[in-house]
């Protein structure tokens, strides 16, 4: 029985699971990987495949079976984190976002940031003024389908690509100007440079968003960003601090805390595992972007006095260590394979950019952002920055101060108009019925579906009383939890509780130990005077030798059955 035992479990940990992730360019690498390994050994494989040296700034996305996503931890199993039976499906995305990206050593490195802040834009993360929106998409243009050309590009041609939520007439119209009048000549990597450079100037370059509500109840957005800890709320920048002003992240069940020099914020989040993502990505950013040596890293707690929390550790290499290193490449700049865009009017799909590489387990495709994302739909839509816009409106994006605020400045407007979540996605987790009111929150906000969410769709249409259930349940999501006094309420009877409970097991563990050094031979005046007391010898003889008389017989019973067999 014990070889098969030993064969068995060796047979389960020389299982091999199919792993596959989704790149930036919506093109899928697949790869097999043993039970016991590690997400660095998953990471390694990827960015062999990609040909990527400055790998740091990246990492793997997955979701978690309760449909809260996360990033994949390199210290640990892939198959223990993942949680959820293969095969496994994550997505490759830009982890931390640099500083300057101009300024990265390789032309490899500045693509795939490229195409991350494309999806960025796309998703509404990535929030600017018209003239900004039209300038961006028009370097998108010239690095994808090249000069303007009148023989291949008719009239409106810029209509047919999407790089927004959506479009006005103006906006393409001004987009194709730029185009055609200011951009000629330039090759795909200067367009993706110029890219990069005015995406870095705008308030919310770097931002992830993470819903949330302040104590007030109100709605808000947390992020965290190359400069610092970042705070959306309305159509306001409501706070703004630096990385070295920050002293301490910690979160308790739904409650998320930041620690300033002068002030404590508090935020709710949806649900404790999306306070605990929120609490790790913090670290993690403060680490990457604050300390000066990988060294200086040091186990986080989220404990407090009486009950151990949760422990994080960083385990990669800070900012600084990250260009150090990347000024010491010296080889040939790899390969680009860059594909131009496929146009589509019809919905709002999008082609990512090329193929990076052609290897046999790779399969590639061109993705509609859609439903059938599902992970995707959690890093692109689920906690993102939603944009409103008019067809055709004058102003296609809600306006945004292209110079940074002052420091010291809390308060910064960086939209005309205010965004929810609640507007047009789901927040975390997703309900079981997530393909219905997907689809329920697109025709809510005028979105139209993609050729996939059609296919899906079809066999399953609900009726209008499903409908309108569900437009409930969807309310009833957005809306989140319960009001931020009626948690403090609970949180301030759950600590009180606990306090009690902590006591009174310090009294009880205190006053076994002093029966124990009152019976003992001790010899010391305390203990003598408290022997000849008659309160004591009364519990001498009634309580205690009883008590003693009765742990040695059941002592002598248990040793004498165990003799015996």
């Amino acid at each position: 029985m014990l070889s098969r035992l030993m064969s068995g479990s060796s047979r389960s940990l020389e299982r091999e699971y199919s792993c596959t992730v989704r790149l930036l360019d919506d093109s899928e690498y697949t790869c097999t990987i043993q039970r016991d390994a590690k997400g660095q050994y998953l990471f390694d494989l990827l960015c062999h495949h990609l040909n990527l040296l400055e790998k740091d700034y990246f990492g793997i996305r997955f979701v978690d079976p309760d449909k809260q996503r996360h990033w994949l931890e390199f210290t640990k199993s892939v198959v223990k984190q993942l949680r959820s039976q293969p095969p496994f499906t994550m997505c490759f995305r830009v982890k931390f976002y640099p500083a300057d990206p101009a300024a990265l050593k390789e032309e490899i490195t500045r693509y795939l940031v490229f195409l991350q802040i494309k999806r960025d834009l796309y998703h509404g993360r990535l929030l600017c003024k018209t003239s900004d929106a039209a300038l961006l998409a028009a370097y998108i243009l010239q690095a994808e389908i090249g000069d303007y050309d009148s023989g291949k590009h008719p009239e409106g041609y810029s209509s047919k690509f999407q790089f927004f939520p959506k479009h006005s007439e103006k906006l393409e119209r001004k987009i194709a100007e730029i185009h055609k009048t200011e951009l000629s000549g330039q090759t795909p990597a200067t367009s993706e440079l110029n890219f990069l450079r005015k995406a870095q100037t705008l308030e919310t370059y770097g931002v992830d968003p993470h819903p949330c509500k302040d104590v007030s109840g109100n709605a808000a957005f947390l992020a965290f960003t190359p400069f610092g800890f970042v705070v959306l709320q309305g159509n306001k920048r409501v706070h703004f601090i630096k990385w070295n002003e920050v002293t301490k992240l910690k979160f308790e069940g739904k409650t998320f805390y930041l620690y300033e020099k002068k002030i404590i914020l508090t935020y709710f989040a949806p649900t404790p595992e999306a306070c605990k993502h929120l609490w790790k990505c913090g670290i993690e950013n403060q680490a990457f972007y604050k300390l000066e040596k990988s060294s200086q890293v040091r186990t986080v707690s989220s404990s407090n006095l009486f009950f151990k929390g949760s422990r994080f550790r960083y385990s990669g290499r800070v900012a600084k260590e990250v260009m150090e290193s990347s000024a010491k490449i010296k080889r040939e700049p790899p390969e680009i394979h860059r594909a131009g865009m496929v146009p589509s009017r019809s919905c709002p799909s999008i082609t990512h950019g090329p193929r990076l590489s052609s290897v046999p387990r790779t399969r590639r495709r061109a993705v509609h952002i859609s439903i059938m994302e599902g992970l995707e739909s959690l890093r692109d839509s689920a906690h993102s920055t939603p944009v409103r816009s008019t067809s055709h409106g004058d102003t296609f994006l809600p306006h945004v101060r292209s110079s940074r605020t002052d420091s010291n400045e809390r308060v910064a407007v960086i939209a005309d108009e205010a965004y929810s979540p609640a507007d047009s996605v789901l927040p975390t987790p997703v309900a079981e019925h997530s393909l219905e009111l997907m689809l329920l929150s697109r025709q809510i906000n005028g979105a139209t579906c993609s050729i996939e969410e059609e296919k899906e769709s079809e066999a399953s249409t609900p009726t209008a009383t499903e409908v309108e259930a569900l437009g409930g349940e969807l309310r009833a999501l957005c809306q989140g939890h319960s009001g931020p006094e009626e948690e403090q309420v609970n949180k301030f009877v759950l600590s009180v509780l606990r306090l009690l409970l902590v006591t009174m097991g310090l009294l009880f563990v205190l006053l076994l130990l002093l029966i124990i050094l009152t019976e003992s031979d001790l010899d010391i005046a305390f203990f003598r005077d408290i022997r000849q007391t008659p309160e004591f010898e009364q519990f001498h003889y009634q309580y205690f030798c009883p008590l003693r008389r009765w742990f040695a017989c059941k002592i002598r019973s248990v040793v004498s059955l165990l003799i015996d067999t």
